[in-house]
């Protein structure tokens, strides 16, 4: 039996067979039995929201990336507006972040009155570069909120520095890193406040949710009010104590995380060991098979960091290829793999067009990835046959468009 080599391989696009009958996604929640007795259990349970599973989830989660307090919220632009609020930004102010992120990283800044203020980024991680975030602090600047691209860690000890030297509050994006580490500790324990995301495609999902973590029980008050109308207890607290009055001391929103998510969250948290080294295994083997393929560039790791892979983004290299990277994520599609891009640039989104008036060039880093950018598959359930299927895909399509 002789097996057809994959340079000769017709593309799916061009009427050849595709590598796999139906696709594959970019990312999917891994949910067993045992998530969905724990949600039936607090059904069944006095608490459907406001309970005793809210603080269990929270504790059990500080525990694990080594913060003294953990606060969850209904999705991780709630806790990325609840982080800006705790940091004391307001109208007026400025903070500074990346613009290879998705929006809501910026748009927590704007949800305060104040203003989004881009810094280019590293050519290797796409994380912030701490020598360009430098020139963007003013007198105005009060927060920067670095992002870990990918799952890989943002270079914090040079940001946290620099935010120490000028008065300035780091929010760190990790919603792709948890179970990341950065010079031997786990991220959510470095920056003044971490936030978390519990999406469906990322390590843990409680459908939608999100968490803060801090050392600063300031901090960790002011997110537990905001999330809560203001109000300064919560209904459990007021029923323990036989208690009827409650009192708004800020403004705040209902942000809350109910006990039938937490109860998801505290079960996938016992998975989430397995699912990262599950990650680990598929980018190991990504990356072994994508560094020989021309034209096909795959995620830089520094020295430091153990990243945790909620994405694995490859880059086109443009030079080497007879297609754009428009040209290779529909020839990827046509073979149903599920490729998708992380990010457009948030500058280029026509909100932020017409408010603040970005123009191409601003940061040119970014911009460029952006150009070469394709994330391929990457979930903690996907088969070994899924992660061959990726490899095949990706070596058929290069190896077509390769230039010769």
């Amino acid at each position: 039996m002789t097996t057809t080599p994959v340079s000769s391989q017709t593309l799916a696009i061009d009427g050849g067979t595709p590598v796999r009958s139906t696709l594959l996604p970019y990312g999917r929640q891994s949910i067993d039995e045992a998530d969905i007795q724990a949600m039936v259990d607090v059904l069944r349970s006095d608490w459907l929201t406001t309970g005793p599973k809210v603080q269990e989830f929270e504790d059990l989660f500080a525990a694990r990336v080594g913060a003294r307090y953990a606060v969850c919220l209904s999705s991780g632009t709630a806790a990325l507006h609840a982080a800006a609020y705790a940091a004391g930004l307001k109208a007026g102010d400025e903070a500074i972040t990346t613009p290879m992120t998705f929006a809501a990283t910026a748009n927590c800044i704007l949800y305060q009155g104040a203003t989004s203020v881009f810094s280019d980024v590293s050519p290797d991680t796409l994380n912030l570069d701490p020598e360009q975030l430098k020139a963007r602090i003013t007198p105005k600047s009060r927060a920067i909120l670095p992002v870990d691209y990918a799952g890989h860690p943002a270079d914090l000890d040079a940001i946290c520095e620099i935010a120490r030297a000028c008065g300035l509050v780091v929010i760190e994006d990790a919603c792709h890193a948890l179970g990341a580490v950065y010079r031997g500790r786990r991220v959510g324990s470095i920056a003044d406040m971490t936030v978390f995301s519990f999406h469906p495609v990322k390590h843990i999902t409680t459908g939608e949710g999100g968490m803060v973590t801090t050392n600063n029980p300031q901090f960790s008050e002011s997110l537990r009010r905001f999330r809560n109308h203001g109000i300064s207890s919560d209904a459990r607290q007021r029923q323990t104590a036989g208690q009827w009055h409650y009192e708004m001391v800020l403004l705040g929103f209902n942000y809350r995380l109910p006990d039938i998510l937490c109860a998801l969250g505290i079960e996938q948290l016992k998975k989430l060991d397995a699912n990262l080294e599950r990650r680990r295994d598929i980018a190991a083997r990504y990356t072994s098979a994508f560094r020989s393929i021309p034209g096909i560039v795959p995620p830089a790791v520094r020295a430091e960091a153990n990243p945790a892979w909620h994405l694995y983004p490859i880059r086109v290299d443009l030079k080497k290829l007879s297609v754009d990277r428009a040209g290779v994520f529909s020839a990827l599609r046509a073979e149903n793999i599920g490729v998708n891009v992380h990010y457009i640039p948030v500058h280029f989104h026509p909100y932020y067009q017409a408010r603040f008036g970005f123009a191409a060039g601003s940061f040119p880093t970014a911009e460029q990835a952006y150009e070469q950018l394709i994330t391929l598959p990457m979930f903690h359930g996907m088969s070994d046959q899924d992660v061959e299927d990726v490899i095949h895909a990706v070596t058929k399509v290069a190896e077509h468009y390769a230039c010769s």
